[in-house]
């Protein structure tokens, strides 16, 4: 798929919303991906999580044993990815403040990986979850998201393979620039939420 047929996507499900939103990096946007409005509908998630498992493998990142998303938001694109690659998926949940598997997921030592997102601004989320994967002696070999908000900037700790990049302008909460301070701000995500 190319950027237009992804994006084409998320915009026949309302998804691209319009406004000041709080990102989970807690940089603010004029733009926002509202995933959970394209999870809804199976079918759109699997259009999107096929083309991104073709992409993995194109790219030479089929050969795991497991896919492994940091929970909240990668727990459904992770699953459709993993159903397409053909192997399990698990995720990675916060417990006080850190990433950690739990429910009896586990991963061996040397066991190779994937991490799988939905999207991508900063990466943190990515890099904590590969963080854990790590320390826990898994091989991850690379993530993977459906948008890259980043456009190819943001720094995972392994290589991403992103279906699509999608630049939108990302500031400081205090460097707005005027037309975005003017509006009220909405946090949309759900890092943080208690």
């Amino acid at each position: 798929m190319n950027k237009e047929e992804v994006l084409d996507v998320f915009r026949s499900c309302g998804a691209i919303l319009e406004g000041h939103f709080i990102l989970s990096s807690g940089l603010r946007s004029p733009t926002f991906l509202q995933k959970q409005r394209v999870f809804m509908h199976a079918d759109k998630a699997e259009i999107l999580c096929k083309a991104l498992a073709d992409k993995i493998i194109a790219q030479g990142f089929g050969d795991v044993s497991q896919i492994v998303s940091p929970a909240i938001g990668g727990i459904i694109p992770g699953y459709e990815t993993s159903r397409h690659l053909k192997k399990p998926a698990i995720f990675t949940e916060r417990v006080n403040g850190k990433f950690e598997l739990r429910r009896g997921f586990e991963v061996q030592p040397g066991e190779k990986v994937i991490v799988v997102e939905d999207i991508v601004s900063t990466g943190l989320s990515i890099r904590e979850c590969v963080d854990c994967l790590k320390e826990l002696g898994a091989d991850v070999v690379a993530a993977a998201c459906l948008v890259d908000r980043s456009d190819g900037e943001a720094n995972v700790g392994v290589p991403l393979v992103a279906l699509t990049g999608f630049k939108v302008p990302a500031y400081a909460p205090d460097d707005l620039p005027p037309e975005l301070a003017a509006l009220p701000a909405v946090k949309p995500g759900s890092r943080g939420l208690k």
